[in-house]
């Protein structure tokens, strides 16, 4: 009996809902990025119980090349749980998140790499912004608020474009909500935070599936929650030697 193959460095997670348009240019500009890495990876698609044929492109390109693995959702589900549902069937030791609709380009994930060389975590920071000027400005706010009431470092916690090492998210409790805080709750656990501005590009076809309200009311009632959990948090440190 053959062995079975060594887990890849790099899982590149991404959730997809009703992005069937955008995977065929997904799919081939990942596989360019990854390529420049030259490190061995997978790509975990996860559809979110989506309408459109998602699902079934996503098995297409998996039965076609052994790194791409899907995973199907029974219903949409939120992008909190795509990812958590994600996380739990990446192998790498290095996790990489971005999203579906190509707005994240992954040409910049060796410069995300990189920076992780010298971190736990890697958050994005979109630089010039593809989207309308009421998204951008609730961001600003929403993101200001966010570090006021937690503390914590984060400046666009709304870039699904980041990277943790696999110890850094072990262990963090993944509840509804919890894609916007996933940084966060690694820095105050003790996780090194490197911040990267990356490329933003308009979004090429169907439609965001966020607006400011849903994101705004959803965004105030997690943060109640994380702030409690924040003020719960154990914390310890082993005296060297023992």
């Amino acid at each position: 009996m053959s062995a079975p193959p060594p887990d890849p460095e790099i899982s590149v997670v991404v959730p997809a809902y009703n992005e069937a348009e955008s995977l065929d240019p997904l799919f081939a500009e990942l596989r360019a990025a990854l390529a420049v890495t030259g490190r061995t990876y997978e790509i975990v698609l996860v559809d979110d119980g989506s309408t459109d044929g998602t699902a079934q492109r996503i098995a297409t390109e998996a039965a076609r090349d052994p790194r791409v693995r899907a995973v199907r959702l029974e219903v949409n589900a939120g992008q909190s749980a795509a990812l958590a549902a994600g996380f739990s069937r990446a192998r790498g030791a290095i996790l990489v998140t971005l999203d579906a609709d190509l707005q994240n380009d992954p040409a910049d994930l060796p410069r995300v790499l990189a920076a992780l060389e010298g971190a736990d975590v890697v958050s994005g920071i979109r630089a010039e912004r593809r989207d309308s000027w009421l998204r951008i400005v609730s961001s600003r706010i929403a993101n200001g608020f966010r570090r006021r009431v937690l503390g914590d470092p984060v400046t666009d916690i709304g870039c699904s474009f980041k990277a943790y090492r696999r110890a850094a998210l072990e262990g963090i409790p993944m509840f509804v909500g919890v894609h916007r805080f996933l940084p966060a709750l690694c820095v105050f656990r003790g996780a090194r935070l490197v911040e990267v501005r990356l490329s933003h590009r308009p979004r090429r076809h169907g439609v965001s599936k966020y607006g400011v309200g849903n994101r705004l009311w959803r965004g105030l009632h997690d943060l109640v929650g994380v702030r409690w959990l924040k003020s719960r948090l154990v914390r310890y440190r082993i005296r060297p030697g023992d």
